[in-house]
């Protein structure tokens, strides 16, 4: 059995900030059913409020 898992047959989801697919990654294992941004900074700028102007 290969221990190498191509990346097309991982889990996918699509970013909640800019709407681009992210693939499944080894850290989120335990957290996956929570992970909503694919980067931090789409994590950060989801937090930041929209400039007035």
């Amino acid at each position: 059995m290969p221990k190498h898992i191509a990346k097309s047959d991982l889990p996918r989801k699509t970013c909640a900030h800019c709407n681009r697919p992210f693939a499944w990654r080894r850290k989120w294992a335990r957290v996956w059913d929570e992970v909503k941004y694919c980067s931090d900074r789409c994590r950060a700028d989801s937090r930041r409020k929209p400039a007035v102007g």
